[in-house]
């Protein structure tokens, strides 16, 4: 990301900047590899380590699939959906060590504060909006947005109304924008889908000097926590630097098309070090005379792959309904069903609305999956 500030600081680091009553602000550096790395430097008015109590609690998980077929398989998450807000609320799909996929459907705000110290999340909003409130400020939100808050953010969601959808994708490493759609400099080039115009840092920072009992959920890998500070976590007062959440909604990609079919990673918006995350976007088909618009058929080895449908009509899938996610494991081909293809033909755009996630190891899939499992979609290719 690009360097953003927000409240007040003062002119050079680890020096002493006092509040009104003449004690000090207390200057927390949030950084990533070690002090290597991108970094911010915030400023409470309260010790970030006061922590009163740390208690362990217990969560419900979700059962792993232990007698899963290796299948090509698609399922409808909005057929299974659980109450609460957007942290509560999740249902958890498809994970390994490094990439866990959820969905949540939210009919109420958060209460009390969240973090997630082990893992990264991408948050897409399907369906609402509302504000993402941090220590780094607040982020308001709508349909579309993906919002990347990175590990160790303490954060609540607030949903504008009950209908709420989200898809959320947790990761260990960072959700970063692609090498080769950045400069020697860190600056988006001019051949990258999206510029640095489109990414929406929080735009706004409101600090809170209450003192009593605050409960940050901590999540840690499956360990649940709850810390008690004996103040309002969103105590800074200021801040600058790399590290921080963002928006950017899938409507500012702009995509990038040929003359014929273009491969997956043209569409690429995320990455991390065990998968990407593209998305697929209203665009212009092929323009050759006898262009196949639709995929062709591959087998990709390395790599299971998954696609969250979000709305639109998809070229190459039949039975797809908004939320429906397919999940095609590495090592067996697939592509699109039969007529698909000769439909796709002489076609000229596509209006669909997609998110994928190409993980670098197997998936393996919870009890969730196959409640709301589309029945015989690993035979829909047999054309009789």
């Amino acid at each position: 990301m690009f360097y953003h500030k927000l409240g007040k600081f003062p002119q050079k680091r680890h020096i002493t900047f006092y509040k009104e009553d003449k004690t000090l602000h207390r200057e927390e550096l949030f950084s990533t590899k070690g002090f290597s790395g991108i970094y911010s430097n915030k400023y409470h008015l309260y010790m970030p380590t006061a922590i009163k109590e740390i208690k362990k609690v217990q969560k419900n998980t979700s059962e792993v699939w232990e007698s899963a077929p290796l299948e090509w398989r698609m399922f409808h998450t909005f057929d299974l959906e659980a109450q609460g807000d957007p942290i509560s609320s999740r249902m958890l799909y498809l994970y390994n060590d490094t990439c866990s996929i959820s969905t949540a459907s939210p009919d109420q705000s958060c209460q009390s504060f969240y973090k997630n110290v082990y893992a990264h999340e991408m948050i897409f909003v399907h369906q609402g909006q509302g504000t993402l409130k941090t220590d780094f400020g607040a982020i308001d939100y709508v349909e579309g947005d993906y919002l990347v808050i990175p590990k160790g953010v303490v954060y609540q969601i607030e949903v504008k109304d009950k209908n709420n959808k989200m898809l959320v994708v947790e990761s260990p490493t960072p959700f970063d924008i692609p090498k080769h759609f950045r400069n020697e400099y860190g600056q988006c080039t001019e051949a990258a889908p999206y510029c640095e115009r489109d990414f929406r840092p929080p735009s706004r920072l409101e600090t809170f000097d209450n003192k009593g009992e605050f409960q940050v959920y901590v999540k840690a890998g499956k360990d649940w926590y709850i810390h008690t500070l004996n103040h309002h976590p969103f105590d800074v007062v200021g801040w600058d630097g790399f590290e921080y959440p963002f928006a950017f909604n899938i409507h500012e990609y702009a995509p990038i098309v040929g003359k014929i079919h273009q491969p997956p990673p043209v569409h690429l918006v995320f990455t991390t070090e065990s998968f990407v995350v593209c998305n697929f976007v209203p665009r212009l088909f092929d323009f050759h005379e006898q262009a196949i618009p639709a995929p062709y058929f591959h087998t990709n080895v390395d790599s299971d792959e998954v696609i969250y449908y979000v709305e639109g009509n998809f070229m190459s899938r039949k039975g797809i309904k908004k939320g429906t996610i397919s999940h095609h494991p590495m090592g067996l081909p697939h592509g699109p069903q039969p007529g698909k293809t000769e439909e796709s033909v002489g076609k000229k755009e596509t209006n669909e609305l997609a998110v994928m996630i190409d993980t670098f190891a197997p998936l393996q899939s919870t009890s969730n999956v196959k409640k709301v499992l589309e029945p015989n979609y690993a035979k829909s290719w047999l054309e009789s």
